[in-house]
């Protein structure tokens, strides 16, 4: 064999090795991942005395009170943390805060050189920083609740065909399930065994997750406790339901995309044009930057700017 084909045919296998070794650690990272998702309540579970105590702890890391209820006041944020999922913990949330605070006034006086930034920045980095990661966390987890949400309907349906009660086809999606889905039906089955009844668990279910779709499997279970009738039938329309108004939203995602695209062009393209010229040319607005009409014609541009993303919002901020 030529040298020329002996050295190709090294790299090509060297190639396949190396690709070979990455397809297998992403698919142990994964499948790691995914076991860590469907076991973090389970572990929990294991740390705790009893059920009592299981109960109990869950809600604390969910921001709610020991009955179960959601804390009042601090301007809708106890209400946003419950939305997000992310574990409450006092003591580590405000270290975390106190740090971005602390790093968020460090980098603004040191860019503006000037020690009446270092508040402005603080401010921004610790108070506005966590709501929008808040606000991030809650939004993913909305998205994989309508996502899950049939999947987890399958499994009732499927259990109670098999002559399973309901309070066992639920703690069965809480076994089998990954977050977010898995811990909230796990929470209904953990308050049910704790003495709630199936139409509380639900209903405090929907309460945290204040999501459309488990508003309706809410309604569905109550419906059925106070109605009667066939609830593997109501529980295969409900889920049939729920596949239709996904598959709705992702039409109308997919016919506002232009929207969305045009509001994304006209708010980047401003700062993108500003900061190029402040880069290129940093003297281009230094005599008239000052001026008290120059300084006013930017802020009402700002706002009209503003007023504009609201307006195109709307118009592609369909609720299904």
């Amino acid at each position: 064999m030529p040298p020329a084909a002996a050295s190709t045919v090294y790299l090509i296998l060297v190639f396949a090795a190396v690709f070979t070794a990455g397809q297998a650690a992403f698919g142990l990272l994964r499948t790691a991942t995914v076991k860590r998702q469907v076991n973090q309540r389970l572990a929990l579970a294991a740390k705790v005395g009893g059920i009592a105590d299981l109960v109990i702890e869950l809600r604390k890391q969910r921001g709610l009170t020991a009955a179960g209820e959601r804390k009042t006041g601090g301007f809708g944020l106890a209400n946003l943390i419950v939305r997000s999922g992310v574990p409450y913990d006092p003591r580590r949330w405000l270290l975390v805060v106190g740090a971005a605070a602390l790093v968020g006034g460090l980098a603004a006086a040191v860019l503006t050189r000037s020690l009446a930034a270092a508040p402005v920045g603080g401010l921004i980095c610790g108070v506005a920083g966590p709501i929008l990661f808040l606000k991030f966390m809650a939004a993913r987890r909305v998205k994989a609740l309508g996502h899950q949400l049939p999947q987890a309907l399958e499994v009732i349906v499927r259990s109670l065909e098999a002559g399973h009660p309901v309070p066992t086809a639920v703690s069965l999606v809480g076994r089998e399930m990954a977050d977010p889905i898995g811990s909230e039906f796990g929470m209904a089955a953990d308050e049910i065994a704790y003495g709630a009844t199936l139409e509380q668990a639900v209903e405090r279910m929907a309460n945290r997750c204040q999501h459309p779709d488990v508003d309706l499997f809410s309604a569905t279970i109550r419906l059925q406790e106070r109605a009667g009738g066939n609830l593997t039938r109501l529980l295969k329309l409900n889920a049939h339901t729920v596949r239709e108004r996904h598959k709705m939203r992702l039409k109308v995602k997919a016919v506002s995309a232009e929207g969305r695209m045009s509001a994304l062009i006209l708010t980047a393209a401003p700062f993108f044009a500003a900061g190029t010229i402040m880069l290129t040319s940093p003297a281009f607005y230094g005599e008239v930057i000052g001026r008290s009409s120059v300084q006013l014609g930017l802020g009402g541009m700002g706002i009209w700017l503003m007023i504009g993303n609201m307006v195109m919002r709307k118009m592609i901020d369909m609720r299904i």
